[in-house]
């Protein structure tokens, strides 16, 4: 039996919002600085959607609600459904406050991997989520994924999950995190499109339309972040047990294992640092061939964004 958070009966399927563009350099910036300013729930609810919006964040109205999407998506903006407001979050805080933000530009590779957490290894964008967590195979082209998500789509009665709207969302997908092709002319700057390109976890194979996904060591993957992202998986696959398994962490569907594209090996070596990191709060036991993480107690809100923080303060970001 396929098991998994889009397996479930009340899953509702998100295929659009981004309105085709991937995530671009300084839209979470400007997400939570517009947001942050607003002074009352009114103006902070029509943020994105004041007639003055294409004005204040300088793009067009499609990339306003396509800013809005991605700073939804990476956690740095919410909407608090009770009082129906838009609000930053105390994670958009700490990165992007205009006092005392750690990292406002995304100028370092840990931003970008928790940028990739909580867009991939969460469901709320259906095809970010099955093709890291779902899809078999690691080469594949374009098609094998509309394909795959459409046959989903048709398992599970979605509705309005058309092949062009999941052919418009594999083809967004795809552009968020691999380098574009440019010109002669071009650069650089010209073929990086959105700052989760940089993570190297999709690369093209070749001229053709191949792409592979790349598991192995990530070297620029902090401690820090892969604590939270340990954290935060272990809240939503087992909340209130204690130990979690190697298989779990491994290979559910949105673990870490799966979303950064690790290998066991790679897993091993990064559950070990953080046994260290956490001063033995999460415990790493191999004990009598039982592999599998052990704690105290689940980690605070405040714990887990200390131990991401710990990443910039190290310098390993």
């Amino acid at each position: 039996m396929i098991r998994g958070p889009l397996y479930d009966e009340g899953y509702r399927p998100k295929l659009s919002g981004h309105e085709t563009f991937p995530l671009r350099y300084g839209w979470l910036k400007k997400a939570y600085d517009a947001l942050s300013k607003a002074e009352s729930p009114a103006a902070k609810q029509a943020v994105f959607s004041a007639e003055d919006a294409v004005a204040r964040f300088g793009v067009g109205k499609n990339m306003v609600a396509s800013m809005r999407h991605w700073a939804s998506a990476a956690g740095i903006i919410r909407e608090d459904t009770a009082r129906k407001v838009l609000e930053p979050t105390r994670l958009g805080q700490l990165l992007f406050d205009s006092t005392d933000g750690i990292d406002p530009y995304m100028e370092t590779p840990t931003t970008s991997w928790l940028a990739h957490w909580n867009v991939s290894g969460h469901p709320k964008l259906t095809t970010w989520f099955w093709a890291f967590s779902h899809f078999p195979a690691l080469a594949f082209e374009r098609d094998a994924l509309v394909h795959g998500v459409a046959n989903l789509a048709e398992e599970r009665a979605w509705p309005r999950a058309s092949i062009a709207t999941i052919r418009r969302d594999v083809t967004c997908f795809v552009r968020t995190y691999v380098y574009q092709t440019t010109s002669t002319q071009g650069g650089y700057e010209d073929s990086l499109e959105s700052p989760l390109a940089e993570l190297g976890l999709i690369k093209r194979v070749g001229k053709g339309a191949g792409f592979r996904f790349v598991r192995g060591p990530k070297p620029s993957l902090g401690t820090g972040v892969f604590g939270y992202a340990v954290t935060d998986f272990w809240k939503r696959f087992s909340m209130k047990s204690n130990t979690l398994s190697f298989e779990a962490l491994a290979h559910e569907p949105g673990s870490p294992g799966r979303v950064f594209g690790l290998g066991e090996d790679d897993l091993v070596e990064l559950l070990d640092a953080l046994e260290v990191a956490t001063n033995r709060h999460y415990q790493w036991s191999e004990t009598a061939g039982l592999k599998q993480l052990i704690r105290a107690r689940p980690f605070s809100s405040s714990e887990t964004l200390d131990l991401l923080r710990s990443d910039y303060l190290r310098g390993t970001a």
